[in-house]
Order: C-alpha cells, then sequence, then structure tokens
C-alpha cells in the first residue's frame, strides 16, 4: 500500500522528482504555476546612484547604424573596481588620463556597451558652457534699438 503512494523512502514518487520541464499535464501546469526565471540583476554602478572613477583613457567610439558622428568616451576604474567605458555628454572636453571624474548610470543608445556617464562640473571633469551672448554677432557690443516716434 505504502509503495504504491510512493510513500517508502526507497522509491522515488512523481511528486518529489524534481519537475521535468517536457511532458507536463494541464493539471500540474495549473497546480505548479507558471516556469519563472530567475535572472542575475544588471546594475553597471551596483545599485549605486553615482560613483567616483579614473580615467584610463579617452576615446572616440562610433555610433550605430542609422546615426554617424564620433563620440567621446572615457575608459574609467570604478571605485566598485570594475572598468567601464563612460560617455562624456556636451561639447568638447579636456579629461586626460588619471584625472578623477563622477560618473552616474544612463545609457547612450547609439553606443552599444556604454551604460554610464559623466557627470559635468564635478572634480576633474568641467562643465559646459553654452555659448554666451556675448558671442553672438545678431547685434553689436553698444547696439540701442531705435523706437520709431
Amino acid at each position: 500500500m505504502f509503495r504504491f503512494l510512493g510513500l517508502c523512502g526507497n522509491i522515488s514518487s512523481t511528486f518529489t522528482e524534481p519537475l521535468v520541464r517536457g511532458a507536463c499535464s494541464l493539471f500540474r501546469m495549473h497546480r505548479t504555476g507558471p516556469l519563472i526565471k530567475i535572472r542575475p540583476p544588471r546594475q553597471p554602478l551596483d545599485g549605486k546612484p553615482m560613483a567616483k572613477g579614473v580615467v584610463l583613457r579617452t576615446l572616440i567610439k562610433k555610433p550605430k547604424k542609422p546615426n554617424s558622428a564620433n563620440r567621446k568616451c572615457v575608459l574609467v576604474r570604478l571605485s566598485t573596481g570594475k572598468e567601464m567605458v563612460a560617455y562624456i555628454p556636451g561639447e568638447g572636453h579636456n579629461l586626460q588620463e588619471h584625472n578623477v571624474v563622477l560618473v552616474r548610470c544612463g545609457r547612450t543608445n547609439d553606443l552599444p556597451g556604454v551604460k554610464i556617464k559623466c557627470i559635468r562640473g564635478n572634480w576633474e571633469a568641467p562643465s559646459h558652457n553654452p555659448r554666451s551672448i556675448d558671442d553672438s554677432t545678431a547685434f553689436p557690443p553698444n547696439f540701442r534699438p531705435q523706437v520709431a516716434r
């Protein structure tokens, strides 16, 4: 009787064996629920919002297919011990080897493998200065508009 029910130690039961994905009845699928895969988390900075990094070298990367430009990047050794490629936003930079930068998470969609960005204005990454009004050539420096009377 106990052998038939699978309650003996030397005889395996269908309830004690691991579930095989292949031949599965509808009732068993209903009873066990969906098969959920557990994937490891992919966080470039190990869950931290920002990290310090030291520039190892500067790179120029080419974007994916429809876009065409030269994207300025740096190879950074992070404080977590990883070495990653970080994108430098904005126009122009003066980052060199051994500079210290602050990086944040954020993909650059047209650069494969680039998952972090440098934060401008912190440590040795200078802030991006947009073109000031003085540089504009639309009006001379002492221009005063004439008011019609």
